[in-house]
């Protein structure tokens, strides 16, 4: 090559450049990440030990999984704390080590119990803050070679950005000349998640996406990809980290309010979620109005396949075509809602208008968010009466202390439940106090069965916290199959409180309790910890499920046509699972004359409905077709209840108010 043609390659490379650059900024609004980090660093020493001695504080006093982490993963997160706080002692503001150095031992700290419940937030200004390459990563496999030959594929980039033969679909080799597959392993080891399919899956995802406020920032200012690009040659190319401001959260966590005080979320998964709208789904942040979990004031639709739904950061409901059958596909991005039951009536206006023959309920990615949210929903789509899977505190005086004050609901979260086994627990000598729910029974079975098609639930890794207690009771309750794209869900079983919540349980209401030893955190730092733990009902009843999770019933490893062209071998295997079992209806027409009520009742595979008014036993029918009978002395406001049953099992249920 001339002289002349190597400065315009090189000039048409800075150029190529430059374009990548400028459509990143544009659409995230970022910086790079060296000129955010020139602005970071501003704690005193002071403040750092403040930061350690509450931390110690909470692991030692209210974090549930503490003796399982310790037992489980060899950990001891407590004297890691205490040799920091010791060498903290030894230092001045002069040679106390670089502030980056102080947050990467403390989150270290806080990866080593392996729970995204429980975490280190960083201050600002990194709190809010995301850092991020333009792309997204995902991981499939050869489906001839299933569990074998793994591909890293790029699946999304940001609108505008481009580089050489670069796009979804080009398979990415090595990262920063490491293999991909090594990378991934080693970068999920630093990320842990509970188990090892949810630490692969961190690992993936935080390549290419770390929100600041829980993640340290990356180490290095660049990253260099190697990759296969879209016409099969080899290519490479050196990116930057840029640094943007996220998407607001749904609610504030540290406020004494029920919403904050039934959290069960993943903040890693809730961040990257919001983030990635904001990258990549402009559309759904346009109707959100920049408010995540946003309920509108009326349906609207974000692709033309799919329903309009009132929220669109929380659903995408659509028919889906596969090789068994059209069924309806209704995907749950989030559970963190301020309204669970504007949920739960979402999700059953959407399902009733899906088709009725099988109904693809699709969870992967969340993480979590309002329990009473993802418990509310389990009752509409199975006969059974639902049990909410209960909770334990760990038995230490500061619990203790916490419930007494609250066990008579002063301030809107009611720990009376627990209170009198805590209180006991120096006598007994128990661990944890008694397991109670936090969703109340009755809430989680006002509606009953709305939907009577069978149903498959698609779960990952990064299915957690909220999701996992959905999860768990999809599974419990026996509801449908579970059709799982990796081997467990993420494992995280628990109820989540923020230092802010705690400090504010013992301060409100007023008079604020003077020996509190929760001191607010300095420059918005702030702690979360995992603080009542979740077991399971049923047949595993009393198992937790943390570190645990739940294992499907069967499993679908990603294909590159499922990354590439809407997941369609996922959602064939989902139709195949459908179209094995039986399509059930249960319909019920009433009509009041006078007192008199006569109920038509219609159904498919059931052979005998059994039918109440008010909860009190009225008739038992065996079906050969449609029946009608009538029912004397019947007030409207009534409440009509049959339940179907087929060769002595109860398969169906239908409600309706007179």
């Amino acid at each position: 090559m001339t002289r002349t043609g190597k400065k315009t390659a090189a000039a048409a490379k800075k150029a190529a450049a430059r374009r990548r650059t400028t459509a990143a900024v544009k659409e995230a609004a970022a910086v790079p990440l060296p000129d955010f980090l020139d602005s970071a660093g501003t704690l005193t020493l002071d403040q750092r030990r403040l930061l350690v001695d509450q931390a110690l504080l909470l692991l030692g006093e209210n974090y549930v999984h503490l003796p399982l982490k310790v037992a489980m993963h060899a950990v001891n997160p407590l004297q890691r704390l205490r040799v920091l706080r010791a060498r903290m002692e030894r230092q001045t503001d002069d040679t106390m080590q670089e502030e980056w150095m102080f947050h990467r031992e403390m989150s270290s700290i806080f990866h080593s119990v392996r729970d995204l419940h429980t975490n280190y937030l960083l201050p600002v200004p990194f709190a809010g803050k995301i850092a991020f390459l333009p792309f997204m990563i995902e991981k499939c496999y050869d489906p001839e070679d299933i569990g074998g030959n793994e591909h890293y594929l790029i699946t999304r980039t940001i609108t505008g950005y481009q580089a050489p033969q670069f796009g979804p679909g080009a398979e990415v080799t090595h990262w920063n000349g490491t293999p991909i597959a090594r990378a991934v392993a080693l970068n999920g080891a630093v990320f842990a998640g509970s188990n090892d399919a949810a630490n692969l899956a961190r690992g993936l995802e935080s390549l290419t996406l770390r929100p600041l406020v829980i993640q340290s920032p990356p180490d290095e200012d660049w990253v260099t990809l190697t990759y296969v690009g879209l016409d099969g040659s080899n290519q490479e190319l050196r990116e930057q980290w840029k640094v943007a401001t996220n998407l607001p959260p749904m609610t504030d966590l540290d406020a004494v309010s029920e919403a904050s005080a039934l959290m069960g979320l993943d903040l890693d998964s809730d961040e990257k979620s919001r983030a990635k709208k904001a990258l990549y789904v402009r559309d759904v942040v346009e109707l959100e109005r920049g408010q995540s979990s946003a309920e509108l004031a009326a349906p609207a639709a974000v692709a033309g396949a799919d329903l309009p739904t009132t929220m669109p950061g929380v659903f995408r409901a659509r028919e889906v075509v596969t090789s068994s059958g059209n069924f309806g596909h209704l995907r749950i991005f989030t559970f963190s809602v301020q309204d669970p039951v504007a949920f739960r009536d979402e999700f059953v206006r959407l399902a009733a208008i899906l088709p009725q023959n099988g109904l693809i309920v699709d969870v992967r990615d969340n993480g979590g968010g309002h329990i009473y949210a993802s418990e509310f929903t389990l009752q509409t789509m199975t006969p059974r009466r639902i049990s909410p899977e209960p909770v334990q505190f760990i038995s230490t005086p500061l619990n203790l202390k916490i419930c007494r004050r609250h066990k008579d609901n002063p301030a809107g979260i009611d720990l009376g439940p627990w209170f009198d086994s805590l209180d006991l627990a120096i006598e007994t000598g128990a661990q944890y106090s008694a397991a109670k729910p936090i969703t109340p029974e009755d809430g989680a079975n006002d509606v009953g069965q709305t939907y009577h098609g069978p149903v498959v639930l698609i779960t990952d890794a990064r299915v957690y916290s909220a999701t996992d207690i959905f999860t768990a009771g999809f599974a419990d309750h026996e509801i449908g199959t579970i059709l799982g794209v990796d081997d467990n869900t993420g494992a995280g079983g628990a109820n989540v409180w923020t230092h802010g919540l705690l400090a504010s349980l013992l301060n409100e209401p007023p008079p604020p309790d003077e020996t509190s030893p929760y001191i607010a955190l300095p420059n918005g730092a702030n702690l979360r910890v995992a603080i009542r733990r979740t077991l399971r009902v049923g047949k595993l009843a009393g198992t937790p499920v943390e570190d645990l999770g739940v294992k499907p019933h069967e499993t679908h490893r990603m294909t590159k046509a499922d990354l590439l062209d809407g997941n369609v071998d996922l959602l064939n295997r989902a139709g195949a699972l459908l179209a094995a079992l039986p399509v059930r209806r249960l319909d019920l027409k009433t009509s009041l004359s006078g007192t008199t009520l006569t109920v038509a009742i219609d159904a498919q595979s059931i052979d005998r409905v059994d039918v109440y008014l008010d909860e009190r036993p009225i008739s038992s029918e065996d079906l050969t077709g449609p029946l009608s009978i009538d029912i004397l002395e019947v007030n409207p406001g009534a409440l009509l209840r049959a339940d179907g049953y087929t060769s002595g099992n109860l398969v169906a249920s239908r409600r309706v108010t007179v």
